[in-house]
Formats: structure tokens, sequence, C-alpha cells
């Protein structure tokens, strides 16, 4: 079992809950990571509901894009019984402007800048060849719009990138959600839940009062880091 460490914020009796951060195409270790949260899982007592929450940020610059979304979308369930949370990435939201034909010139050299070149070869997409651009599945990509901008419960609030200070977060704005950096990562006031996120690499997870970041790099030769949360209870998983 993980060491385990007080938590931030606390969650309700009977809930656990495992984060996943960035994945960026790294489909073998997406699948190690589950492996060890279903390890990590059975050793634990029961609860009445467990959940599942991968932060974003599925596709690009990794050599697997599409066997991580193909994972996502119908692969074995890591966890039989956990309720699964899918959250938006700004590489999901590249990758979706993309593909529509009403987005702003520019998007898809946007895209292909930013990692997307690698994901149309895990699709066997040749850049230059149009037709080619159909091989990305339609369910891949309604999968992609469907994921969710946030999730809440207990003391955290999980979202991709982070929350604008100040802001009340009902009233946050989605591009904030999802590609924020400044003022968020330097903040060091109160926010009203503790933010889950992924997004900013750094070494290993960064702990504040007000904010988790578990996005280690693993597209960049990092670990692929899950955390737990039960109680008032955290601890980390990587691979």
């Amino acid at each position: 079992m993980l060491n385990e460490t007080l938590a931030p914020a606390a969650l309700p009796p009977g809930l656990r809950i495992y984060a996943v951060g960035d994945v960026h195409g790294c489909d073998d270790r997406l699948a190690a990571l589950h492996e060890a949260i279903r390890r990590d899982a059975a050793r634990r007592p029961p609860v009445a509901r467990t959940v599942l929450v991968h932060l974003g940020d599925y596709v690009d610059r990794g050599p697997d894009s599409a066997a991580v979304v193909e994972r996502l979308l119908r692969g074995p369930p890591p966890l039989p019984g956990a309720e699964t949370v899918n959250l938006v990435g700004n590489h999901e939201i590249m990758m979706l402007d993309a593909f529509d034909p009403r987005s702003a010139p520019g998007a898809i050299g946007f895209w292909l800048d930013n990692g997307g070149a690698a994901t149309l070869a895990s699709y066997g997409v040749e850049i230059e060849d149009a037709g080619s651009w159909e091989r990305v599945p339609r369910e891949h990509l309604d999968f992609l719009r469907g994921c969710a901008l946030s999730w809440r419960a207990g003391g955290y609030l999980f979202v991709h990138a982070g929350v604008r200070p100040g802001v009340p977060l009902d009233r946050q704005d989605p591009f904030d959600l999802v590609w924020i950096r400044e003022p968020f990562l330097s903040f060091d006031g109160e926010l009203e839940l503790v933010v889950v996120h992924g997004h900013t690499p750094c070494a290993v997870p960064e702990v504040l009062p007000h904010r988790i970041g578990i996005d280690t790099g693993a597209i960049y030769g990092g670990a692929l880091t899950g955390l737990m949360l039960e109680g008032r209870r955290m601890g980390f998983l990587s691979v």
C-alpha cells in the first residue's frame, strides 16, 4: 500500500478518488498506472463509491494517442464497479479545433506545432493527405467532445489546468480551466476548494494548501502520476 500523508482537504466518508495526470499518448504508462491503481484499491477496505478521474491531455507528443483514446473509450475498466470521469485538456481542445471546419484559420497549424503530428501518425494519417484524416474515428472525436471541464467532490475541484484566483468557481472562464498557468501557479492565498490539476509539468507532485499538481512530465521522461484521496488522507502512485 502506498505511503499516505495528510491531505489539504477532505472527502465525505465512503468515497475514494484516484486522479491521473497528463498522459500525452503514453498508452503503456497509462495501462501500467491503471494496474497499479487496481492493485492499490484491491488492498484497501471496500468503500461505497470509487471514482477514477483522468485530468486531460490524453493526446499529442507521445507515440500512442489513438491507443490512449481507445483505452479510455472502450478499454477494460481499470477498477470494476468504479465511476470514471474524463476531463478535457488544452490538447484535446486544439485537436477538436483542428477537426472543426468552423475554426479560425491556423487551428490546424497551431495543433500540429504543439504535438498534433504525433497524434495523426498514431492514427496512420498523413498530414498532407486530407482524405487520410478520415482515419481518425468519429467515435474518438465524439468522446473527446464529451469530456467535462471540471468535477467536484468534497473539498476538491478537479480541472485540467487550474482556476483564476479571485473569480468564483461557478463563474470561471472555460479557457482558464484548460489553459491557465499564471496567476494560478504563483498564487498563495485561499481558494473555495483545493484544486487538483495537471497541465504544468513538475518533477514531483506539487502539494500546497490550495492546489495539488500531478503532471509529472511522463512525455518528457518523468513519471505518470496518480493521486489517491480518501477522507483526509492522500498518497501517490507513479509509473
